[in-house]
């Protein structure tokens, strides 16, 4: 489960990199003009007037005592930018545990750690080992070694979309990737769905099925009626190392496996691959903009300077109907702690849901803060739809690969899921568009058109996958007995 950067780390380097994280960590809990919220550093008569870094068990004690003195409270608003410098010391300590062979250290570490993860993100505590005193190992432990696969988050008012999906996937596309189903308790997802799905599978592995509320504690998350919150916890909690998570309403024109090949995702060295959303609505939300720059402390990663979001005021940023994360990496897996945190009840009620729309900015956001490596896509996202005079419109927003090709796109195969009276209506799109200007339809309901682009026809083998995966959407639609 160690990173690849942790495995080169000599005993010597690590004895170093130890004391010198355990310093910084320190500075940076400690220092008046890091412009962190009042309530939360300690006041300066508190400040210790020297560090000594000679005893590393001590100073990691006065970390963790002070997390333990310095609560993280609401306004939750206030304090993403300060979770996110903790995990960044959980992080250091997680990879330090990982790659000692002093046993000593490493248990006074691990302890470190246990308390660390339990005080900031009490849902780690599996409500099938309540008395557990090192969830968080547990959880890691749960991860099967080099494993990949799809985890798909669903439910009873997503069901329909799924067995699309899972089809599309292996009937379709011959993915013969491990799929998850996540779901939250069986009010959510019954266990007749369940089998039904199971029964849709024709080739590759059976279907996987997780209750989510058997991982984690739902009683600060409320994941039964949390809607998009589900997703991150679903990509935490599987047994997967390598996750690819996708919404049930995703439509993939090419087998999903091609991700983990993405050059952002593997050449770049990120641990994380991550699309993005249309380019709309430029300085239209300035608290949204002054509350991201207040809460990122520290010069933005290359991938934040890219973003066109955060140089150049767009109002979102993220499409998170298709998430990449690499578990066995611990910045990684430290910056999925903080996006579920930013998805947990009190939190997205209080801010995550408020400032932005669902769970989409919480992924860059909780990676960034934590100091993670993540990419996001080359392109903004693109439109696959219709000719309208020089313009492609349509109901959903599409995603190309490294070729710019395409590669995935978001809003089920209906031609328009959000009608109602369109709910049995199919139709496969033969025009598609990318880097031109969107013009975003008045509603959910309303097509948007992209503008100023070159249209280019889907090809032929486009075509005639999405024929396909039209023709055993409708035998689904049938089965359930869809009116």
């Amino acid at each position: 489960m160690l990173s690849a950067i942790g495995k080169q780390r000599t005993s010597k380097v690590l004895a170093t990199a130890f004391l010198l994280a355990i310093a910084l960590s320190l500075w940076l809990l400690y220092h008046p003009d890091l412009g962190s919220s009042t309530h939360i550093l300690r006041p300066v008569h508190e400040r210790p007037a020297t560090i000594d870094t000679s005893d590393t068990a001590s100073v990691t004690a006065d970390i963790v005592h002070y997390f333990t003195s310095h609560p993280l409270g609401p306004p939750y608003k206030d304090v993403f930018g300060e979770l996110g410098e903790r995990c960044r010391i959980l992080d250091d300590w997680i990879v330090l545990a990982d790659t000692t062979n002093d046993a000593s250290r490493r248990n006074m570490l691990s302890a470190a750690i246990e308390k660390t993860a339990a005080q900031h993100f009490p849902f780690l505590k599996n409500p099938g080992h309540l008395t557990s005193k090192a969830p968080l190992s547990e959880l890691r432990r749960s991860f099967t070694p080099g494993s990949a696969g799809i985890v798909i988050p669903t439910s009873e008012g997503t069901l329909r979309f799924a067995a699309h999906l899972v089809v599309s996937l292996r009937s379709v596309l011959h993915s013969n990737l491990p799929i998850q189903i996540t779901y939250a308790s069986d009010n959510d997802l019954s266990a007749q769905s369940r089998s039904y799905l199971q029964s849709l599978v024709e080739s590759g592995p059976p279907l996987e099925f997780l209750d989510i509320t058997t991982v984690f504690d739902d009683a600060s998350l409320d994941l039964q009626h949390g809607s998009w919150a589900i997703k991150p916890f679903a990509a935490l909690a599987s047994r997967f190392e390598r996750v690819i998570l996708l919404d049930a309403d995703a439509v993939f024109l090419q087998p999903p496996e091609v991700l983990f090949e993405h050059g952002a995702f593997r050449a770049a060295g990120a641990g994380a691959l991550l699309f993005h959303d249309r380019l709309l609505w430029q300085h239209a939300f300035a608290e949204r903009h002054e509350w991201w720059r207040s809460q990122v402390r520290r010069p933005p990663s290359a991938a934040l300077n890219r973003s066109r979001v955060w140089t150049e005021d767009y109002a979102e940023e993220g499409d998170s109907g298709a998430v990449v994360v690499d578990k066995s990496r611990a910045d990684v897996l430290v910056g999925l702690l903080h996006v579920c945190w930013q998805n947990t009840r009190a939190v997205r009620e209080e801010a995550t849901y408020r400032m932005t729309y669902g769970d989409k900015e919480s992924w860059w956001f909780g990676l960034e803060l934590a100091g993670a490596r993540y990419e996001f896509e080359e392109h903004y996202a693109a439109v696959v739809g219709w000719l309208e005079g020089e313009e492609v419109c349509s109901f959903v927003i599409a995603h190309v690969d490294e070729q710019d090709r395409l590669l995935w796109y978001n809003g089920s195969l209906l031609k328009n899921k959000g009608r109602e009276e369109m709910k049995h209506e199919y139709e496969v799109p033969v025009y598609w568009m990318v880097d031109g200007e969107w013009r975003k339809g008045a509603t959910k309901q309303d097509m948007s058109c992209m503008a100023k682009g070159e249209p280019r026809r889907l090809s032929g083998d486009e075509r005639s996958i999405l024929e396909a995966m039209i023709e055993r959407a409708r035998k689904i639609d049938q089965g359930l007995h869809l009116r």
